[in-house]
């Protein structure tokens, strides 16, 4: 079989095309290849006195873990918040979009406001809606007159944190819907309109499948994102709040074994754990795109 050598043009591209990629591979594996390694490594050990020395235990850990009812209960936590964040996120960020993709007057300003709260310090964030959900002197229970406690009722505080990362994410979510609405051709609206089609059954039958991999790669990266939520409830959630064991997500739970109770190995297996629920959801998401995902 003839082999085809490469010209000295095509081995200088290579080069620098292996220049330009080499730092985001070195950080790659330096801040998340290795890391994940290191941390299935340590969940098979327990950590030693006083920080050092640890001992390995083999599977142990992993059988603690699945009769530990704290972790399934965080593991619910985790599920509920995903089940209300990522639907709502993307439903509201893909009509915005929508919106937003029209030529309207101030369209620019709307999708820089839409998009502030990605930038905006979480602990600000967390603040914020601290003072907007206080349960005495918040801003719902003072418009409203109501008397709910929404971050300290046990019942519903894992949604009033949905809320939150509902919020925070619409805007990044919008843009990149923006993004791939603006490669759909408009001969396609044009010749639906002239058919008697009415702007839902445009919406319905022209823009989502034509956006479904933006749809497709918004709804994975959210599935993933959201099973890791940590920050919010970490500054929503005081340590005498009578909802903690209701809020505690998956990665909260590894923050206060590692270090707060200085279990670094129960903690690494506890993401280990995390690590594997979103492989088989990433993995159910691929297979389940074939049937609604068009690529053309």
């Amino acid at each position: 079989m003839k082999t085809t050598k490469m010209t000295p043009r095509q081995k200088n591209e290579m080069l620098w095309g292996w220049i330009f990629i080499a730092p985001t591979m070195l950080g790659l594996i330096v801040l998340n290849i290795i890391p994940i390694f290191q941390t299935i490594h340590q969940s098979f050990y327990k950590t030693g006195d006083f920080g050092k020395g640890n001992k390995f235990v083999g599977l142990a850990n992993y059988q603690k873990v699945f009769g530990d009812t704290e972790v399934w209960q965080a593991l619910w936590n985790t599920a509920k918040y995903a089940i209300v964040e990522v639907p709502i996120s993307i439903v509201i960020a893909l009509v915005l979009a929508v919106f937003l993709n029209k030529k309207i007057k101030g369209r620019s300003a709307f999708r820089t406001i839409m998009f502030l709260p990605m930038i905006v310090a979480p602990a600000a964030v967390a603040m914020v809606w601290k003072w907007i959900y206080n349960s005495n002197f918040g801003l719902i229970n003072n418009v409203f007159g109501t008397e709910v406690n929404w971050i300290s009722n046990p019942q519903i505080a894992i949604y009033s944190i949905a809320v939150i990362g509902i919020w925070g994410v619409i805007g990044y979510n919008m843009v990149l819907f923006i993004a791939g609405l603006q490669e759909v051709p408009r001969d396609y609206y044009e010749a639906a309109s002239l058919d008697g089609a009415n702007g839902f059954n445009q919406f319905i039958h022209i823009t989502v499948p034509l956006i479904s991999p933006t749809i497709f790669f918004v709804l994975v990266t959210r599935v993933i994102a959201a099973m890791q939520v940590f920050d919010v409830i970490y500054m929503i959630i005081d340590y005498n709040n009578p909802a903690l064991k209701k809020t505690e997500s998956l990665v909260y739970l590894f923050y206060k074994y590692s270090f707060e109770q200085s279990k670094k190995g129960y903690g690494a297996t506890v993401v280990v754990i995390l690590l594997a629920v979103i492989m088989v959801l990433t993995v159910i998401q691929l297979i389940g795109q074939k049937k609604w995902v068009h690529y053309e």
